[in-house]
């Protein structure tokens, strides 16, 4: 939080910028609208500096009061086949016979370590995601 204050004030002092902390929602829906309006600036710009620390400061307050959780194991299969364009039969070779598959996809089964090392090397789906209680 220092480093984003220091951030603010040289800013001000150096850019005469406005820009400061979002500490409620009327700050978080005033920083909204303003980055709407130099969205498009110019990098190397006192608006394209402005865009990239109002882009920081607002990611800041969103990763602390919006968290996003992590998706389930079958969740974040599921995502990534349809990303992929894969079928549950092209899952034969990570998981095991058809069955298999259609249990673990079906949440009567869990994976167990081989298939969600075989998942993480093939799919690029996280070990954090895919070792989730479900």
């Amino acid at each position: 939080m220092e480093r984003m204050l220091n951030m603010i004030e040289l800013t001000q002092t150096k850019f005469n910028m406005k820009i400061k902390p979002i500490r409620n929602e009327a700050d978080y829906q005033k920083a909204l609208g303003r980055l709407e309006v130099i969205f498009d600036a110019k990098g190397g710009t006192d608006e394209g500096d402005e865009l990239e620390i109002l882009s920081i400061i607002i990611d800041n307050y969103e990763s602390i009061n919006f968290p996003i959780d992590m998706p389930d194991p079958i969740s974040a299969i599921n995502f990534r086949m349809e990303q992929m364009g894969l079928k549950q039969k092209d899952l034969v070779d990570m998981i095991g016979f058809k069955s298999r598959v259609s249990e673990i996809m079906n949440k009567k089964r869990k994976l167990t370590l081989e298939m969600i090392r075989k998942l993480n090397a093939k799919l690029n789906i996280p070990t954090e995601v895919l070792i989730q209680d479900y």
